[in-house]
This record gives C-alpha cells, sequence and structure tokens, in this order.
C-alpha cells in the first residue's frame, strides 16, 4: 500500500483538476498541464483537496498509485508556482547570453552553441555566467537544463564546466611533481 498515495492532494485558489476519462487536466494562474492517467486510478476532486484512488488492490496498482499522486501534486505546484533550475558556468573566457529566445553559450568550443527555447520552458541569464530554466512542467524543466549541463559536465581537477546551482563538485588534487622520491 503507498503512502504517499493515501495523502490527500491541497487545491489551491484558482487551480481547477479535471478528469476526463483517463485525462488529468490542471488548470492555474500559471498555464494549463495534461496527463494521461492509468485507467484503473482514480482521481476524486473533494473541495479543496484531491485523492488519489486506485480501483482494486494489486501490487502494480500500488507503484502507479503513488505515481499519480505524486505527478498531480507536482502539477499543481507548476501551474501555481512554477519550477526553476539554475545552473551556473564556469570557465576561462565562458559566458552565456541571451538572443530573443535563443541561450547563446561560449563554453569552450570554436563556435557558439545556441539553445532554442522549446514551448512552456523560459531562459533567463541574470549574469554572464548564470543560466535560469523556468516553467510550468517540472519533468520539460528538468530535462531542458540536464541537457544544458551534458554539454561540458564539470571537470573535478580546476572545476571548468556546467554545474546545477546546488550540486557539489568534489575536487582531485591533481598530480605531482615526484621531486625528492628515488
Amino acid at each position: 500500500m503507498s503512502r504517499i498515495g493515501k495523502k490527500p492532494v491541497a487545491i489551491p485558489a484558482g487551480v481547477k483538476i479535471e478528469m476526463d476519462g483517463t485525462l488529468l487536466t490542471v488548470t492555474g494562474p500559471k498555464g494549463k498541464l495534461t496527463e494521461n492517467v492509468h485507467p484503473e486510478i482514480l482521481i476524486e476532486v473533494n473541495g479543496k483537496e484531491a485523492l488519489v484512488k486506485k480501483a482494486e488492490e494489486r501490487a502494480d496498482l500500488d507503484a502507479m498509485h503513488g505515481l499519480y499522486r505524486a505527478n498531480l501534486q507536482n502539477m499543481v505546484t507548476g501551474v501555481t508556482a512554477g519550477y526553476t533550475k539554475t545552473l551556473d558556468v564556469n570557465g576561462v573566457g565562458w559566458k552565456v547570453a541571451l538572443k530573443g529566445k535563443k541561450l547563446v553559450m561560449n563554453i569552450g568550443f570554436s563556435h557558439p552553441v545556441e539553445f532554442e527555447a522549446e514551448e512552456g520552458i523560459t531562459y533567463a541569464c541574470p549574469d554572464e555566467r548564470t543560466i535560469t530554466v523556468s516553467g510550468i512542467d517540472k519533468v520539460a524543466v528538468g530535462q531542458v537544463a540536464a541537457n544544458i549541463r551534458a554539454l561540458r559536465k564539470c571537470e573535478p581537477y580546476h572545476g571548468y564546466g556546467i554545474k546545477y546551482r546546488d550540486e557539489v563538485i568534489e575536487r582531485k588534487e591533481g598530480k605531482t611533481s615526484g621531486k625528492g622520491k628515488k
């Protein structure tokens, strides 16, 4: 039995949750999100909270019960507050800038790398070494941030690369000269 699945999801003011067959729609002040739900997972809206229930007791439905409750909570949070991932760029001469909706990065390649903003995703560059990825879909924001980070992951010797703001990179000492050894 899923402990997470049993918890109700609080519905803030201005958020509307609708179930049409297997299509779950959450609408709020920041936008609208939809997701297909397994036919044996039921979502009931009771006033200011929503409950995720399963049609019967089975092990595979237990796993989906908690999953869909977490997804519903993420959708409600996304349409009210949104999600943000912040990336730091570290390298000699490396910088990022915004040109329209494109993110242009000079990150040590012989050419600038451009990232086009996907639908529902916005970029911001508060300074030339910081990238902020924002949107209402938690999965999309995380995937776009991971794609940007994958261009140049942080290396452990000098710390050059792109990393999440809260990521800790363990630094290595590097080679020693070997003097004094015989």
